[in-house]
């Protein structure tokens, strides 16, 4: 089988799945028969092309671990009050005035302990977006708010997958990154607040949606107790402990807390880790969700598509788009380069995970060639690829929050994060990166 035509295949499927709502594992895992075929017919032996895929593993189950902690985090955090906690007291704290930017803070506090985009949309966005529009605010200038804030940790948080498979690609040092992703987006997240609180005095909250509230008060114990799991999560990483080890305390810690202070039995806790939270009346859309399940298609598209990218490597399938690729970062520059490149798979592969994965596959060589850090390329990585497809309408990392907060594309130009930090990084760059800008 031809590559052109097995690679025009898998984005026919990944195009029907799309549409039809199915897993995108489908596709990955149709790519990966279509492409091991490319390589049975270029000469490899089958044996030969299993090595290729399991080579990639090794990189990818440091993720899957994470993602596994991730999953039931999602879920405990739920049932023993930690995101009630922080909605309820986060929202009541909010001065009408500061809607929009506290929004943003909010959000960016909770995805930076949860690093997750969607766990923070599915919960204090939804109660967010339900008080922006109770209380007369623009619902696409809070949804620009929420998806800067939930991207502040999806982007750089070390608790986050995405953070976790960059460098797990590129084989840099997580916290090291997660340090230069600060460093270069300190501009602009000056931006953003500058930005928000314009907003935010354009657009009040004119009251407060008071049912929430009270379900929220009503449904949980809201003690200190609540917020220990997150306090272990912003603590212990800024103590240099493992990111796994924190998240397996805050997990248990949550775990705990759910039957002595939340009133769980331990199997329903349990139950809790692996289907996740179900909560019943008005909070029911706002808090369900959560654990093992919630995670699921991740878990079998991370893998996947390392497998496939083994393959396609190890055929030699790229090596005639790295060298155009080669070519044209002399022209453009490597940022650039990777920023197109970026928006162009976040377009066709319409997925972050699989978007980072290609930039490693096609641009490995190039930074290489350019005599680039791996550390450069990790961070040239999350500050375009991870962004960017933020504001690719049918990417998932797009169309998923969208979904969540029940708003159209008109909340794009307002979600500055994810622009600011590529455009302004394309012009600080020699100030981090001098040989490599």
């Amino acid at each position: 089988m031809d590559f052109g035509i097995a690679f025009a295949l898998f984005l026919g499927a990944m195009l029907l799945c799309l549409i039809r709502g199915y897993a995108l594992s489908w596709a990955l895992a149709l790519a990966l028969a279509l492409f091991f075929a490319v390589g049975l017919r270029r000469g490899h032996k089958a044996s030969a092309l299993a090595k290729m895929a399991w080579s990639t593993m090794p990189k990818t189950m440091i993720v899957l671990r994470i993602i596994f902690l991730i999953g039931i985090l999602t879920g405990v955090w739920r049932s023993c009050g930690t995101i009630a906690f922080f909605i309820y007291y986060g929202v009541r704290a909010i001065p009408p005035a500061l809607f929009v930017l506290l929004s943003f803070l909010l959000t960016a506090l909770l995805s930076y302990a949860l690093g997750t985009s969607f766990g923070v949309t599915s919960t204090a966005g939804v109660v967010l977006i339900a008080l922006a529009r109770s209380g007369g605010v623009d619902p696409a200038v809070a949804a620009g708010a929420i998806l800067s804030g939930v991207y502040f940790g999806d982007r750089g948080a070390p608790t986050s997958s995405c953070a976790s498979l960059v460098a797990a690609l590129t084989e840099t040092e997580l916290y090291r990154n997660v340090r230069r992703m600060h460093r270069t987006a300190l501009l602009p997240y000056a931006i953003c607040l500058v930005f928000f609180a314009i907003l935010s005095l354009l657009n009040p909250l004119s009251g407060a949606d008071a049912a929430l509230l009270s379900a929220l008060s009503g449904s949980f114990n809201l003690t200190p107790w609540a917020v220990v799991p997150a306090v272990i999560m912003l603590i212990l990483p800024l103590l240099r402990v493992p990111i796994w080890i924190a998240m397996t305390i805050s997990g248990a810690a949550a775990f705990a807390i759910s039957i002595l202070s939340q009133g769980m039995g331990a199997l329903d806790t349990l139950r809790v880790c692996v289907l996740g939270y179900a909560s019943e009346g008005a909070l029911a859309s706002v808090l369900s969700g959560g654990g093992l399940v919630s995670m699921l298609t991740v878990f079998l598209m991370l893998p996947l598509a390392s497998m496939m990218g083994g393959i396609l490597e190890g055929i030699g399938a790229l090596n005639g788009v790295q060298a155009k690729l080669d070519a044209v970062s002399d022209k453009l520059g490597l940022l650039p380069t990777t920023a197109l490149l970026g928006i162009l798979c976040s377009m066709v592969l319409c997925n972050q995970t699989i978007v980072v994965i290609m930039l490693h596959q096609l641009l490995g060589r190039v930074y290489e060639h350019a005599g680039a850090s791996r550390e450069e390329f990790a961070i040239d990585i999350a500050n375009t690829g991870v962004t960017l497809a933020g504001l690719v309408p049918w990417c998932i990392a797009c169309a998923v929050p969208l979904s969540m907060l029940d708003v159209g594309i008109e909340t794009l130009p307002y979600a500055a994060l994810l622009y600011t930090i590529p455009i302004c990084y394309l012009f600080t760059k020699k100030k981090f990166y001098p040989k490599g800008a």
